[in-house]
Order: structure tokens, then C-alpha cells, then sequence
């Protein structure tokens, strides 16, 4: 055991599960560097965060530019940064988002969104889908189903949360048209049985679900919810903390999928590795959230403003080459599926990839194969996630300037990984 493992276990709540124990000292790109001089390619992007890579040198200079200003106001003082980072988002953000709200990480954010439609239509029901990750805090994990044991132990949780079904086609083994409809007529289910829709607040989702598997939600479905929600007056929560500032080829995925929230979650990629995180909506829905009935010290620190108006910048470029890195990986994985059984399906969007690894017949979730394919990276110095409730799923997610030469190696580093436990 090194020093630094030692000295971490000693301090440190072992809560936070790491995922390696390598010991990084520097980061530049889509690399990071361990104490030993080995560089990894990082594939992980602190969890879908360096959306930009790491040190990206317009985010770092807006950072140290603005240390020599201000770094904290605390609600106290009005500062540039925050208004200028918010009307920045309202260039990028879909057409309906009007205002924001600032706080430091994405489980606050959900929270935030939720106080808000309870607060404004006074109603108390929120409609969560399965296999949804919205945070851990006691709040959020009342709306998280990804995983059972990111809420064992914490019962009673927050109340009138009603879980239905997202729609799982390869999973379901149906097509994505027969598990939406299944995921529909379940919804409606729902609403008849358990919770009349003038009782809901909201519908909280994921257009492309993250932890709980890489599974898109599909235009069909999202429809389907903004229908319902015109129709009864319910408010329609996008969380895009992880789908958000370019991951899925656009902006956000709402706007891949042509669906206006009245909500919409920010957080993760916002500041490229700083901590900050929003929430959107009409300037009707935020103004009617009074004054003093939430609030946060931290959140819209100055740096991390300033850190988001030059990643929405530096994103501005890379954008454009996304659809062509997300077309080249897709190929490359399709065509990994057609040579190794191990792969059952590959799915997403842009470069949020999923790549589902499964048993000899085709179906069965495997865990040992992702843990050997991501031994294998690991022993050839690349690291990437996994994901799923049965924790099966790559997490395939490049940083969006990655170059095609990196890309490819990453890709080829998964295939020989899989060539390697298939024997």
C-alpha cells in the first residue's frame, strides 16, 4: 500500500468508493498522469465532467484571470460573473428558459428543481422513471432508482415519489416502438391507480439515462410526457446533468430530441471540472418562486462562472466535430459487436456511448466480462467506467475534442480487452 493510500484511508470516510488507486499528478487533454510518469488515457472525464478535457487552456486562463478579482460573494455582493454566465446560457439553452438558478453540484440542482414545482403549482407528486440517477442526497436519492443500494439504509425517503417504467427495448427484448408503448400505457397505469395527474407537480427524467444504463429515452416517449404534462398542467423536469453542454451532439439533449422542458437540470460539464451547477425555466415559473424560500452560499461562485462562460466557448468549436467522432465510434463499436458475442448492444447518442456487455447467450448481463475488458485497459493504461444496475454497461465518454487518433486507440485498447476474455 503506498503512502498517499495510507495516509487517505486514515482521513478520508471510505464512502467514496474509488475507482482505481492510482495516484494522478498532472492531467493535460485526454491524458493524466500518475506519480510514477505512466500516462493514462482518460476516458472517464471525472465522470462525464471534462467534457473539454483537462487543463483546457481557455477554461484555465477565465479561472486564474478571475482569482485576482473576486472568488466569493456569498449572496452578499453582486458580481459580473454570475449574470454574464447566465445570459451565456440563454444562447444556448431550448427556446422557453428564460432564468437561472446557481448552486455547486447536480443532486442540488434536482433538489432545487423539484422545491420548485412543488412550490409553484402546489401540488406534491413527482413521477420518477426507473432507472433514473438524480443524485445522492436525501432528497435526490428519493428520485434515483438506478441502483437499490444507493438507497438502502435511508428509508423513510422524501414522499409522494411514484416510480414507473423507462423504456429498456434491449433489455425487454422488444423493439424501442413496443417498449415505449409498454413504458406509456404503464405511465397512464399509473395515473389511473396510484396518483390522478391534478396531484402530480412534475415528471422528472432523463433523455438519455446515465448510471442506470445508456439508455436513450427516444422522441416517442419524451413526446408522450410533454403531451401529458400540457394536457394536465404538470411540469416537465429535464435533467440533463449528464447529457448536458455538447455530450449528446447538441447542446443538450433536449434539443437533439426537439422537446421543450419547462425545467431543465444543468450541472457536471457547466464548468468543465469546477463546481456549479442551474437550474432553467420560464421567467413566469422563477419569478413565482419567491424570494427566500430557497437559496445557497455557495452556489454561482464567481471562478466557477467565470469557468463556464469560457467552457460554453471552448465547446462553441468543438461542437461541430462531435456528429463525426459520435458516427466514427458507433461504426467502430457496431463493428466490434458483429466480431465479439460479448457485446449485446450499442447504444446512445453523440458521445455518450453505452456498450453493453452480456453472457454466452446473448442476453444476460455480465459483470465479469466488463470487469476483465476494464482490467485489461486498465494493465494498457486507459481508463473507462461502467455503468447499469448491473454494472455491465461501458461508459464510453471521450472528452468531445478528443482527437480521432486517441478515439481509435481507445477503442482498440476495448477491443483487445475483449479479445483477451473471450480467449
Amino acid at each position: 500500500m503506498s503512502d498517499l493510500i495510507s495516509r487517505h484511508e486514515s482521513v478520508i470516510a471510505p464512502v467514496i468508493a474509488f475507482d482505481t488507486d492510482i495516484e494522478i499528478v498532472a492531467s493535460e487533454g485526454s491524458w493524466v498522469t500518475s506519480t510514477d510518469g505512466t500516462r493514462y488515457l482518460d476516458f472517464t472525464c471525472g465522470i462525464a465532467v471534462s467534457n473539454l478535457g483537462h487543463q483546457h487552456p481557455l477554461v484555465k486562463g477565465a479561472i486564474l484571470d478571475q482569482l485576482d478579482r473576486v472568488w466569493h460573494a456569498g449572496g452578499v455582493f453582486r458580481y459580473h460573473t454570475l449574470v454574464e454566465a447566465a445570459e451565456r446560457l440563454l444562447d444556448i439553452t431550448p427556446v422557453g428558459i428564460e432564468k437561472f438558478f446557481f448552486m455547486n453540484s447536480g443532486a442540488e440542482a434536482v433538489e432545487a428543481s423539484v422545491k420548485l414545482a412543488r412550490k409553484t403549482s402546489g401540488r406534491q407528486g413527482v413521477i420518477v422513471f426507473r432507472g433514473g440517477f438524480h443524485g445522492r442526497t436525501m432528497g435526490s436519492v428519493s428520485y434515483t432508482t438506478s441502483k437499490a443500494k444507493y438507497r438502502q439504509g435511508y428509508h423513510p425517503l422524501v414522499g409522494s415519489v411514484f416510480v414507473t417504467p423507462f423504456p429498456r427495448p434491449f433489455r425487454w427484448r422488444m423493439s424501442l416502438e413496443d417498449a415505449t408503448a409498454r413504458a406509456i400505457d404503464e405511465l397512464h397505469l399509473m395515473l389511473k391507480h396510484e396518483i390522478t395527474p391534478g396531484e402530480v407537480a412534475a415528471f422528472l427524467v432523463e433523455p438519455l439515462q446515465g448510471e442506470g444504463g445508456y439508455y436513450p429515452a427516444g422522441r416517442e416517449f419524451l413526446l408522450e410526457l410533454r403531451r401529458l404534462a400540457d394536457e394536465h398542467g404538470i411540469l416537465l423536469i429535464i435533467d440533463e446533468v449528464q447529457t448536458g453542454f455538447g455530450r449528446t451532439g447538441d447542446w443538450f439533449a433536449s434539443q437533439v430530441y426537439d422537446i421543450r422542458p419547462d425545467i431543465l437540470v444543468m450541472g457536471k460539464a457547466i464548468a468543465n471540472g469546477l463546481p456549479l451547477s442551474a437550474v432553467g425555466a420560464s421567467a413566469e415559473l422563477l419569478d413565482a418562486w419567491v424570494p427566500g424560500s430557497h437559496g445557497t452560499t455557495f452556489g454561482g461562485n464567481p471562478v466557477s462562472c467565470a469557468a463556464a462562460m469560457a467552457t460554453i466557448d471552448g465547446l462553441a468549436d468543438v461542437l461541430p466535430q462531435v456528429p463525426k467522432l459520435s458516427e466514427h465510434a458507433f461504426r467502430r463499436f457496431n463493428e466490434l459487436k458483429d466480431e465479439h458475442p460479448t457485446i449485446g448492444e450499442v447504444r446512445g447518442l453523440g458521445l455518450m456511448i453505452g456498450v453493453e456487455l452480456v453472457g454466452p447467450d446473448g442476453h444476460t448481463p455480465s459483470k465479469l466480462a466488463i470487469d476483465e475488458v476494464r482490467r485489461y485497459c486498465l494493465a494498457h493504461h486507459m481508463m473507462v467506467l461502467p455503468c447499469g444496475p448491473d454494472e455491465n454497461v461501458i461508459r464510453f465518454i471521450p472528452p468531445l475534442n478528443v482527437s480521432l487518433e486517441d478515439l481509435d486507440l481507445g477503442i482498440d485498447t476495448i477491443a483487445a480487452g475483449l479479445e483477451a476474455y473471450e480467449g
